[in-house]
């Protein structure tokens, strides 16, 4: 399997910085980085955070798409939202305090109580969670009809 990279540029101090992160892999763009924005409103600029958000979500309805497979089951549909949370950390500095996941399904063939079984497996499976196994993820998984 290949190895995906990205590249952040930064220049300044902490408060008063800047950078920019470059998707080096699929060349998909270049994005805006600086540290008011990422702990204050984002005006238009990511956040590591935003791309930890947007990797989890993306890897899990990767991965329930491949769970519900091994159950002969096709989605018709999969929305995932990730809400990753920046907190202050004890002793200082910051980190990531948790990650709220919301499932959305639909699938022919499956019911409510199934489907949340093969959702949790998924994320317990997915690679961008076990990557994340430090934080708290909360899962809210339902089916829709």
């Amino acid at each position: 399997m290949p190895s995906r990279d990205a590249t952040t540029h930064w220049e300044g101090g902490l408060q008063d910085g800047k950078g920019s992160v470059t998707l080096d892999s699929s060349n998909a763009g270049q994005f805006n980085v600086s540290f008011p924005t990422r702990a204050e409103s984002p005006n238009g600029q990511t956040s590591p955070e935003e791309l930890i958000a947007a990797a989890h979500s993306s890897c899990l309805a990767m991965n329930l798409s491949g769970v519900l497979g091994s159950e002969n089951l096709t989605a018709k549909s999969i929305d995932v939202s990730a809400e990753v949370t920046l907190s202050p950390a004890k002793g200082g500095g910051f980190e990531i305090s948790g990650i709220a996941i919301t499932l959305r399904g639909k699938v022919d063939g499956v019911d409510d109580a199934k489907f949340k079984e093969l959702a949790k497996t998924a994320e317990e499976t997915c690679p961008v969670s076990k990557a994340l196994a430090g934080t708290t993820i909360t899962l809210d998984a339902a089916l829709e009809s």
